[in-house]
């Protein structure tokens, strides 16, 4: 009799129970399917925003412009050879005799004619003969929808100029160098800047950012020491980088400046003596991204298993061996995840280079470490407080440029990762 009631109360406490699972469980399906619907939301909507945020860029990089030069480009032909296709030297007769004496000796005296190439003397006769002004610039949307009114006003208001339908994103604006025209102006410097920039950092930051990751991971005793290094780690990834740029300023431009001006080495340009260069850019956004590759590192190091490294161990190898044979290449894809994060912030910083003295305007291509810069950010910076219509054009030009530096750079990075991940 006690048997069977002692059954029979199981029976009904496991009866209880199924219901209770069954209650629980249906709940947390409930959950879940409001929490995948948020997140589903949550993407459609940054979707939506990326959305409009490119279509608001390439709004501004297309459309009809009214051109009004001060001179027509036809009637500087020679024997019917249009300007653009005229030799050298003939472009320098034509400069020569349309501007005065004292500012053709001038841009003698920047670079002789003789090493100078067709392209440049064809852009300062652009410049400094044709003169094209822009007097007017419409959005893509306006120029698709509203082509009668474009016309009506040309017509009313510019009568003599050309109405062209424009992208400013071209190859002429990847060529040129920075002008004060901003139809005739590029961001060939801005471009080569950033990569010089890019180059260092990575040079500076990925191996020191690796090498501090596997010693805290690896080598590092579990001490007051190395948590207060561990802690200050992991709250400098969180630090604003216009404190970088401060920090960049009083040791890289001003304590280090014989270095990072290249006097010290006797290769100083007289402009770029007070340690404003290439390799103080680097340095400083090497600082910014350093804690970033260090923790993303830590935790790739930290996901290879421990049987790996017995099994290294048993073998009769070395800490050393373990970590560079067998651990390193086990983790390299999650770490070249993390750096390709890091370069993705680095490309875009502009507080800490203009804190240290980033130049917004630069008519010459950076040469080497010691050389003064400007990068893509700061220029889009410039452009963007500028008054003219015509600048905030070529602003999102050089976004639409910025983009593809960086998925291109991403995508080498990825491409990276994923030939290592495979052949381990």
């Amino acid at each position: 009799m006690i048997d069977s009631d002692d059954r029979a109360h199981n029976l009904s406490s496991l009866e209880r129970s199924g219901d209770d699972f069954q209650a629980n469980l249906k709940s947390r399906h409930r959950w879940g399917k409001i929490s995948s619907r948020i997140f589903q939301i949550s993407t459609l909507f940054g979707l939506l925003v990326l959305s409009t945020l490119l279509f608001n860029i390439a709004n501004s990089a297309l459309g009809y412009v009214a051109v009004q030069n001060k001179i027509n480009p036809g009637s500087l032909s020679v024997g019917g050879v249009p300007l653009e296709e005229l030799p050298k030297e003939a472009l320098v007769t034509i400069l020569k005799a349309n501007i005065s004496t004292g500012l053709f000796r001038r841009f003698e005296s920047e670079g002789s004619f003789d090493e100078r190439s067709a392209g440049e003397v064809y852009q300062l006769v652009l410049e400094r003969v044709i003169e094209p002004e822009i007097v007017q610039t419409w959005s893509l949307t306006e120029s698709i929808f509203n082509r009668g009114e474009i016309l009506q006003e040309r017509d009313e208001n510019y009568p003599q100029a050309d109405l062209v339908f424009r992208t400013w994103l071209n190859q002429d604006f990847i060529r040129n160098s920075q002008s004060s025209t901003p139809e005739l102006s590029g961001v060939r410097n801005a471009v080569l800047g950033s990569l010089w920039i890019i180059a260092f950092t990575i040079m500076f930051a990925f191996p020191i950012g690796v090498g501090a990751a596997i010693y805290l991971e690896e080598y590092a005793q579990d001490n007051r020491l190395n948590r207060v290094i561990q802690v200050n780690i992991n709250n400098l990834a969180g630090v604003p980088s216009i404190i970088y740029g401060i920090l960049g300023l009083t040791i890289f431009v001003r304590a280090l400046e014989p270095l990072t001006s290249g006097s010290l080495f006797g290769g100083a340009d007289p402009t770029t003596a007070n340690g404003r260069t290439i390799l103080s850019a680097s340095l400083t956004l090497a600082l910014l991204i350093l804690p970033l590759i260090i923790i993303n590192a830590q935790e790739a190091i930290r996901a290879v298993p421990k049987s790996l490294r017995m099994a290294s161990f048993g073998l009769g190898a070395t800490k050393w061996q373990t970590v560079w044979y067998h651990v390193l290449p086990n983790a390299l894809a999650g770490i070249l995840t993390g750096t390709i994060l890091a370069i993705s912030r680095a490309i875009g910083e502009t507080a800490p280079l203009v804190v240290i003295g980033a130049s917004t305007y630069v008519a010459f291509d950076p040469e080497g470490p010691f050389s003064k810069f400007t990068t893509l950010p700061i220029q889009i910076y410039q452009w963007t407080s500028r008054p003219q219509d015509e600048f905030r054009n070529i602003a999102a030009a050089a976004i639409l440029v910025l983009l593809i530096l960086l998925l291109a750079l991403n995508t080498v990075a990825v491409l990276l990762r994923n030939r290592y991940s495979r052949r381990y």
